[in-house]
């Protein structure tokens, strides 16, 4: 008897250890899983930060080329030597260039240019003032210069609107990625579970075989869509319209466009890109379904994804 008693007590502690394993083991996946979340969203505040970083730049050398022609044009007038200036002027444009290749973008080493830049375009100005100084230039040519000075104001602006342009585009594409990124359920079926557990498909069932549905679609492949776990919500709209849902038994309620939704059921997927099959259950809680078309709606990460219907009888 006492031998019987040890191998019960032995069965219980190595049931214990394997409990206590199993939790650590789900704790060590909610880190990893926070932490890739942690480092999804670190990134993407990376790229934004350094997508403006580069917009401010390259507004910085547009005003600067500008500032530059008008730099050209002067001396010219005043018969002095341009060539370093052209010289620049071509490096300047070279840089612009490079800002296309956002990878190897080095916030530091634009500053130290623009820095340059605007050095050499402070002694021209000496330069400049020498020159008019020396040809002794009369009032028609300081209007010369203010109509000159204003054309800068409207490269301004220009440039100003350039800025605007950029960010509507950005914003743009950025709702574009968002569209493209939305799942998709495709070949929704609706099929009814009896109280037996008996399964029956086809999409007309009586109302008193139907002690649960289940709501069966694949998820489409989607390579912009991030692999991560999604919540996918349930809708079931009765012929009036109305949503079954039990607080009781699951349901709930999400934000879609803004406003607050009812939601029947909810499932938590691992999108894998791989055109898997998710199954999500409703039970009617004891709550006869009347006669009529009901109507199935599926939503992800604020898209409606799918949708689909049945008729009880």
């Amino acid at each position: 008897m006492d031998y019987n008693q040890e191998q019960k007590q032995d069965r219980k502690t190595l049931l214990w250890a394997a409990l206590a394993v199993l939790l650590l083991l789900n704790l060590v996946l909610v880190y990893f899983i926070y932490h890739e979340k942690q480092e999804n969203n670190l990134k993407d505040d990376i790229i934004t930060a350094k997508t403006e970083e580069v917009l401010f730049t390259k507004t910085k050398l547009d005003s600067i080329s500008a500032q530059l022609d008008i730099k050209i044009a002067e001396i010219q007038q005043l018969g002095g030597s341009v060539d370093s200036l052209v010289a620049l002027k071509a490096q300047l444009e070279k840089d612009k260039l490079e800002l296309k290749n956002v990878n190897n973008f080095a916030s530091a080493n634009y500053n130290k240019k623009i820095k340059s830049y605007e050095a050499v375009l402070n002694q021209k100005d000496s330069e400049i003032a020498q020159l008019k100084q020396e040809l002794g230039f009369v009032t028609s040519k300081n209007e010369e210069l203010s109509q000159q000075v204003s054309g800068l104001e409207s490269e301004k602006s220009k440039l100003s609107d350039s800025v605007n342009n950029y960010s509507t585009l950005n914003r743009e594409l950025a709702e574009k990625v968002t569209i493209a990124s939305a799942l998709r359920a495709e070949n929704v079926t609706i099929n009814a579970v009896s109280s037996k557990g008996k399964e029956r498909d086809g999409g007309k069932y009586k109302a008193k075989r139907i002690e649960k549905l289940r709501v069966n679609f694949k998820l489409g492949e989607n390579a912009v869509a991030k692999q991560n776990e999604k919540e996918i919500y349930l809708r079931i709209l009765d012929p009036d319209g109305a949503v079954l849902s039990d607080m009781a038994t699951g349901s709930g309620s999400f934000i879609h466009n803004g406003r607050e939704m009812i939601y029947s059921s909810k499932q938590t997927v691992n999108f894998t890109n791989t055109g898997q099959s998710v199954d999500i259950f409703y039970g009617r809680g004891g709550i006869s379904m009347k006669d009529g078309k009901y109507a199935i709606e599926v939503y992800s990460e604020g898209f409606k994804i799918g949708q689909g219907d049945f008729t009880v009888k």
